[in-house]
């Protein structure tokens, strides 16, 4: 009931134009995000690897449905226990979170979900994985874990085969636990603009995770899983005939960083604003951080000539090229700079098809899951 209180207002806009809406407006365009869905699908066709596509790019249990019925996904990938908590929810009940997950409450909760999914998690540290072991142990599950090596992002991960092997030694004296393979992402490469080097570094990425693979078969610990990959390598990394798994997301909505990096995924998702001053060639619109994420670039005006000059709080500059009109209280389609971010930022995703808002999505899982759409 508090859900469909909370919608109730949203939902008075199914059946408006995509640019009559009251801005700020998250808008999911379903026809392109269709078309994305299917052109990852068909790719993923001509590969070794599966495709356990990232939800946390816009956290929607409805397109990870649509991803899952696309036929090459074998699961779902997300970076909290909340966001897998939502996804076992609605359905789908193969779960990777590609991250550590620590603290009393969310390894509880991970273990007690862990019985009514196949749950795996990363783990980069013995400690951890004890306090992982205890509570399947407590909840009368089993959790799948991968040791996540670093292969160059220098975040998470354990730095270098020997640690690996050590942690996969740890782990197989530790009940309630699984130990299914190793991860290793490589999302520094998908901060290289040039495209040669950036599948060497990518490639070389890949080399040390199968390196460290090796290293610990050779102990007697085979690696069933070898995970990694995004958007940004899907075509590089999602090409290693070694990996068994990648964790691309972004591809089905798509935003400026991304889109620069891949073609052939034409962007889903925008954020409808209208201009609120136009002083000479420079127009202000109502949609700034609080709306559109800008962590990996500035966002852009979808079909307007018109180059972003800056972005603040509640306003996004762009500067208009000389003699287009567009006036005070026109609306624009801004695409993200970022997409996950700019979700994060909306309670619900506007739906539109041929144009027209057809329904529109509550974006759950954000924050510790007790929001209300939780």
């Amino acid at each position: 009931m508090k859900e469909e209180v909370i919608l109730g207002d949203y939902r008075a806009a199914i059946g408006r134009s995509r640019n009559e809406l009251i801005t700020p407006a998250l808008i999911l365009d379903l026809d392109v995000a269709r078309r994305n869905i299917a052109t990852m699908a068909e790719y993923m066709c001509t590969v070794h690897a599966k495709l356990r596509p990232h939800i946390k790019v816009h956290k929607s249990p409805e397109l990870a449905r649509m991803q899952m019925e696309a036929g090459e996904s074998i699961g779902l990938t997300t970076a909290t226990v909340w966001e897998a908590v939502v996804m076992v929810r609605g359905g789908i009940g193969d779960i990777l979170i590609a991250n550590e997950v620590v603290g009393g409450e969310k390894i509880k909760a991970l273990a007690e979900l862990a019985r009514d999914g196949r749950i795996s998690v990363a783990i980069d540290d013995a400690r951890n994985a004890e306090e992982l072991s205890a509570a399947a142990l407590k909840a009368g599950s089993m959790l799948g874990v991968l040791i996540d090596l670093d292969v160059g992002m220098e975040r998470c991960g354990v730095r270098n085969k020997e640690e690996a092997l050590r942690l996969a030694e740890q782990v197989s004296k530790l009940r309630g636990l699984r130990l299914e393979g190793m991860m290793g992402y490589e999302g520094h490469c998908m901060l290289e603009p040039d495209p040669e080097l950036r599948v060497q570094k990518a490639h070389a990425a890949m080399d040390k995770l199968m390196e460290a693979v090796d290293y610990l078969a050779r102990a007697g610990f085979e690696s069933k899983m070898i995970s990694g990959g995004g958007t940004g390598t899907y075509n590089i990394t999602g090409a290693h005939p070694r990996l068994t798994e990648l964790q691309a997301g972004s591809y089905v909505v798509m935003d400026a960083f991304h889109a620069q990096l891949v073609p052939g995924f034409p962007v889903a998702l925008t954020v409808l604003a209208t201009v609120i001053s136009r002083q000479g060639n420079r127009a202000v619109l109502d949609s700034g951080r609080k709306t559109v994420g800008s962590e990996l670039g500035l966002p852009r005006l979808k079909d307007v000539p018109a180059t972003t000059a800056s972005i603040a709080e509640e306003h996004l500059l762009v500067d208009v090229e000389p003699g287009y009109p567009l006036r005070v209280g026109d609306r624009v389609e801004v695409i993200s700079g970022y997409g996950p971010t700019t979700v994060n930022l909306h309670d619900v995703y506007y739906v539109v098809e041929k144009d027209v808002v057809t329904d529109v999505w509550p974006v759950r899982t954000r924050g510790a899951g007790l929001g209300p759409f939780w």
